[in-house]
């Protein structure tokens, strides 16, 4: 069985004509094989009866019969074969099925540009042992054969026009193209290749040039968060220093009014207790004069008289008042303090942002309608006396 096995995979149990396995294959007088249509259609195409092969001639057509054990070895053969077949990958979308294949669609290993077939690994093996097949050009699958062909001509594109840039065959070379610049089709398919090769590093190199300038954005991006984010630091310390500076100012603009109004409330409050003092002491001495005044006694009244005759001490309360506390100008005082400590701000500010400008350690773009009026004309802090 072994031995058979070698047997089934020899070059003579395939049709040099359909270049598949026999289908019941004669045997022709010359001792050469063939299937029986093959050879009765390549007959009836031609005049004269000759094997295809030795190119022997046979002046009455050969009595055909099939050979039994040529067939028998076939089916054995062919058995084997779709074994191999079902064993090898089937065609996937997009790929090239072979078109020597009966049954399942096998994947196509190369195409031949000859037979304009394309073949898997089991239907390839003639291109690669039979002389004549190896002469034959394979490359690799691909589809639609039939668009190599001319289709004036019908002859394979083996050559390129560079007048008009197009494949042609060599019959056109000798009409249409006849004075064109003409070269093969490997010639011009090789510096095409180049040019695309030279192409394809272009575009690879601008991809990476274009991947690095993202890289690039994304630091500046990244940069320009960090100068975010310690610009708001900074804004919100100098707003939160300006706020308690505010705060300040406001408390004590509360605080010095409200000094003045309590010392205005001591300065009232000591003359009411001076005039209630005194009250006390005049009531005191009507209390001693009202008695006397209704006595009937000539000599008491006369000898106390003297001693009540004149008030106790007081003081002329005639010109004496409590004014209210002026506040003119306290609040402005106040907002001018605010303006030195804002003044004094803006002037440390300005010192940094000009640190900046001078040294900068990042690609910065500014603004000429804002920083050259800073640079030409940079705010004076100024000092109002307070009264």
């Amino acid at each position: 069985m072994s031995a058979a096995s070698c047997l089934l995979t020899e070059d003579q149990f395939l049709c040099s004509i359909c270049l598949d396995v026999f289908t019941d294959p004669v045997t022709l007088p010359c001792a050469h094989n063939f299937c029986i249509k093959c050879i009765t259609g390549h007959w009836d195409i031609n005049v004269l009866c000759y094997c295809p092969n030795c190119k022997e001639r046979f002046f009455k057509r050969p009595e055909l019969r099939v050979n039994t054990f040529i067939s028998e070895m076939t089916a054995q053969f062919r058995r084997s074969s779709q074994q191999k077949s079902s064993e090898q990958q089937a065609t996937k979308p997009g790929e090239v099925p072979c078109d020597a294949g009966r049954g399942a669609r096998v994947k196509a290993l190369k195409s031949c540009l000859v037979c304009l077939a394309s073949y898997c690994n089991t239907h390839l093996e003639p291109h690669l042992t039979v002389s004549g097949l190896k002469k034959h050009q394979l490359i690799g699958p691909v589809e639609n054969l039939e668009g190599r062909m001319c289709t004036k001509h019908d002859k394979l594109l083996e050559l390129f026009c560079k007048t008009h840039q197009v494949c042609v065959c060599r019959l056109c070379t000798i009409s249409d193209h006849k004075t064109h610049d003409v070269v093969p089709l490997k010639e011009e398919y090789e510096e095409k290749k180049a040019e695309l090769s030279m192409r394809e590093a272009e575009l690879q190199q601008m991809t990476q040039d274009r991947r690095q300038k993202i890289m690039e954005i994304k630091r500046s991006v990244e940069l320009c968060k960090t100068s975010a984010d310690r610009e708001i630091e900074e804004g919100v310390q100098v707003f939160t220093a300006l706020r308690k500076s505010v705060e300040r100012g406001q408390a004590e603009l509360i605080e010095t009014i409200k000094e003045e109004q309590r010392m205005k409330e001591k300065q009232a409050e000591g003359f009411i207790n001076d005039l209630e003092q005194e009250i006390g002491e005049l009531k005191k001495r009507s209390a001693e004069v009202e008695p006397l005044a209704q006595s009937e006694d000539h000599l008491h009244l006369l000898q106390s008289f003297s001693s009540l005759s004149t008030g106790p001490p007081t003081k002329d309360w005639t010109g004496v008042s409590v004014h209210p506390p002026s506040y003119v100008g306290i609040v402005r005082r106040a907002v001018n303090r605010l303006e030195e400590t804002l003044t004094e701000k803006i002037m440390k500010l300005l010192d940094t942002e000009l640190e900046r400008v001078r040294r900068p350690t990042v690609d910065v773009t500014l603004d000429p309608d804002i920083v050259q009026p800073i640079l030409l004309n940079p705010p004076v802090p100024r000092y109002v006396n307070s009264y």
